[in-house]
């Protein structure tokens, strides 16, 4: 499974999103199913919602909904590693949404993930040490 974030949901929707080609290029290529986070899932259809309008987020969700990605559900056993993550890169600072990825990566044990975020994805760590591959950029 490979990590999907919110900016690469966010370029493949957008065709005026200087990420979009790379967002189409890069998922023709990969071979295995997506798999986000629930904070990653509202995150982007927030921003959906308020930059492309209600069909963008409806088509999000529709796309779940039969199959096209996964979302790791988050226990509360998972809540006390998200906030050591937050507040371990407080000075980025870490939102929920990235928190939650780097949980996931720890589960999945790999960091292989879509993202259009260059800064924090290179500096985050998952098992403390552990970089993440962008495959998208």
């Amino acid at each position: 499974m490979v990590i999907a974030d919110t900016g690469f949901w966010l370029a493949l929707a957008n065709r005026g999103d200087r990420y979009h080609a790379a967002a189409k290029k890069t998922l023709a290529t990969i071979d295995e199913p997506l798999i986000t986070t629930w904070p990653v899932l509202t995150e982007t259809c927030h921003l959906l919602l308020q930059h492309l309008g209600n069909q963008a987020q409806q088509k999000l969700i529709k796309s779940y909904s039969i199959g096209a990605f996964e979302i790791f559900d988050l226990t509360r056993k998972h809540i006390s590693d998200i906030h050591k993550y937050m507040k371990k890169y407080a000075d980025l600072p870490m939102d929920l949404a990235d928190a939650s990825l780097v949980v996931l990566a720890e589960h999945l044990g790999h960091g292989r993930i879509l993202s259009t975020d260059q800064r924090d994805f290179k500096t985050y760590r998952w098992k403390q040490r552990k970089p993440f591959k962008n495959l998208m950029l």
